[in-house]
């Protein structure tokens, strides 16, 4: 479990995928990995997730594929089922952190308030996610919200793009950031994959400059 959220940590960049069909899933993963970056959080945000999660799996074994969006038990099942080796919730819920532990996933449920976090921690995360990141205040605010929580990673999700990507990473306890900006919905809907992997090697390279750090 402790792997995963290292590589996470190690790509600094978590893609936000939105896949309709199992074949832009293993299309999206693909291009992704073509640009540097193995990793992709597909989100249950349309019927053919779970399709998606293991088409990507399937034909891209190299990257780390995980789910998203996930807000029930039964999606934690579909999710692992189709291979999925994460999972990331929009807030915290007990029953998803639960089924996790019980599957042996690892989790990063949401959390933008102080007391949202606690209520993760007691549930057993140790790895959250801040969403809305940009809605709730952005960098400045996650800052500030994780200075008294020193041990605890955080992966700041929503809204966040090439502009502010710094300014994330250089808080301590970020992890990682996850985003679509390298995603683009016309070049998802078109299938240019050439662009999404111009777009990615550009957010790779960003990322590089900025450093990394390690997981606690």
């Amino acid at each position: 479990m402790n792997d995963i959220l290292e590589l996470l940590g190690a790509h600094r960049i978590v893609p936000v995928v939105t896949a309709h069909t199992a074949r832009q899933g293993a299309d999206i993963a693909a291009a992704l990995a073509e640009g540097g970056l193995p990793v992709a959080e597909i989100t249950f945000r349309t019927p053919a997730a779970a399709e998606a999660i293991a088409a990507a799996v399937r034909e891209r074994p190299d990257v780390l594929v995980g789910a998203g969006t996930v807000i029930r038990p039964e999606q934690v099942d579909q999710a692992v089922a189709a291979g999925a080796r994460f999972i990331v919730s929009p807030g915290t819920s007990r029953a998803v952190i639960d089924r996790c532990g019980s599957l042996g996933i690892p989790v990063l449920p949401g959390a933008v308030t102080a007391t949202e976090i606690q209520a993760a921690l007691e549930a057993g995360a140790r790895v959250l996610k801040f969403f809305p990141a940009e809605a709730s205040g952005g960098a400045s605010a996650l800052r500030a919200l994780a200075a008294p929580f020193g041990d605890v990673g955080f992966v700041p999700t929503g809204g966040i793009g090439p502009d502010t990507l710094a300014a994330y990473l250089s808080i301590p306890q970020v992890r990682a950031v996850g985003g679509s900006w390298m995603l683009p919905a016309d070049a998802v809907r078109d299938g240019d994959w050439a662009r999404v992997t111009g777009l990615t090697k550009d957010a790779v390279t960003q990322a590089e400059a900025l450093g990394t750090v390690a997981l606690r």
